[in-house]
């Protein structure tokens, strides 16, 4: 048995920011394009170029904090997987009821097809 542990996945895409701030959520809902499916909502704003940030949030109405923490990383975790080598946009993606009892590649799905509703994506 060797020492090593497994390697890490390889990530897709370049490494995003994060949006942290009260007035970049609220820049982004008021001026961004917006695209619901049933596992998350994404709003999506043109941002700076060359860079690509991301905010999450989950209200409690989903649930406790255990459970809009466990919704928070499926979101984190689905971004990581379905962001390709996006640049110039402000993201953020919302947790819904749904997003924690939906099946991850459905998930996943989701938030690609939200890309591309939002024109992220081609």
């Amino acid at each position: 048995m060797s020492g090593a542990a497994d390697p890490a996945p390889p990530r897709s895409g370049a490494p995003a920011g994060r949006l942290k701030k009260r007035r970049d959520f609220l820049r982004v809902a008021s001026r961004g394009k917006r695209a619901a499916r049933p596992g998350l909502v994404l709003q999506a704003a043109p941002g700076e170029a060359g860079q690509l940030r991301i905010g999450f949030t989950v209200t409690k109405k989903v649930g406790n904090a255990v459970v809009r923490n466990r919704t928070r990383r499926r979101l984190k975790e689905a971004a990581r997987l379905a962001m390709p080598a996006i640049e110039g946009w402000d993201l953020v993606l919302i947790g819904r009821d749904g997003t924690r009892g939906r099946d991850f590649r459905t998930l996943v799905a989701d938030l690609r097809g939200a890309l591309r509703q939002a024109g992220v994506t081609p």
